[in-house]
């Protein structure tokens, strides 16, 4: 899963570029992480990036379950202390995906129990979008957390193939990151590398 951060700055058309790239390199999801956007620019974002993506990949708007709705998107991420899960699946059914960051194996519980999709977990390691006194789980985290029976995905610090095993030798069930996404070269090589490691299921080719 690639995450955005700034995607609302770039032009029409590096936005237009980067989200093709994506697509190109096989990412299966983005999440759009643009916190500092009013209602109405986040709306529109939105819906440019849905119609980009024309369904090649998911696109989950972070914290903002109107706004995913709204403009069309496959699904929400939710903040570690966000809305309880539950009422949203019962409003937006079980074709949309709900997501939930987590960094402790008792919040990946709560994720599990209350109908999450999916739990992001980490960081594996210090990452400079983080505060310098973030707990850090590590990879002994993530092994615990992906005990929990709920798809997991490694997050913080994700930058190279070796990570990416790492991640997947613990339990995970992918990963996500923000800067290794950025680059499409290096976005390439990560999803091929991801595709080899978690192959999809054939009713999700």
């Amino acid at each position: 899963m690639a995450i955005s951060s700034g995607a609302a700055d770039l032009e029409e058309r590096q936005l237009g570029g980067w989200l093709e790239a994506l697509a190109a390199a096989g990412v299966e999801a983005l999440q759009l992480r643009e916190k500092q956007l009013g209602d109405r620019e986040l709306y529109l974002l939105t819906r440019r990036v849905v119609a980009a993506a024309g369904g090649r990949f998911a696109v989950l708007v972070n914290g903002r379950a109107d706004v995913a709705l709204a403009a069309g998107a496959g699904g929400v991420h939710l903040p570690a202390d966000g809305l309880p899960a539950a009422p949203l699946r019962g409003l937006c059914g079980k074709g949309f995906l709900i997501g939930r960051s987590t960094h402790r194996p008792e919040e990946i519980l709560a994720a599990r129990d209350e109908g999450c999709d999916y739990a992001l977990f980490g960081p594996m390691r210090p990452t400079p979008s983080k505060s310098l006194r973030q707990v850090v789980p590590g990879l002994a985290g993530l092994e615990a957390a992906c005990r929990a029976g709920l798809p997991v995905l490694a997050l913080g610090g994700i930058e190279t193939a070796g990570d990416l095993e790492a991640a997947a030798a613990a339990g995970a069930s992918g990963v996500a990151g923000i800067r290794a996404f950025h680059d499409p070269a290096t976005a390439t090589l990560l999803a091929a590398r991801a595709r080899e490691l978690w192959p999809r299921r054939p009713e999700a080719a």
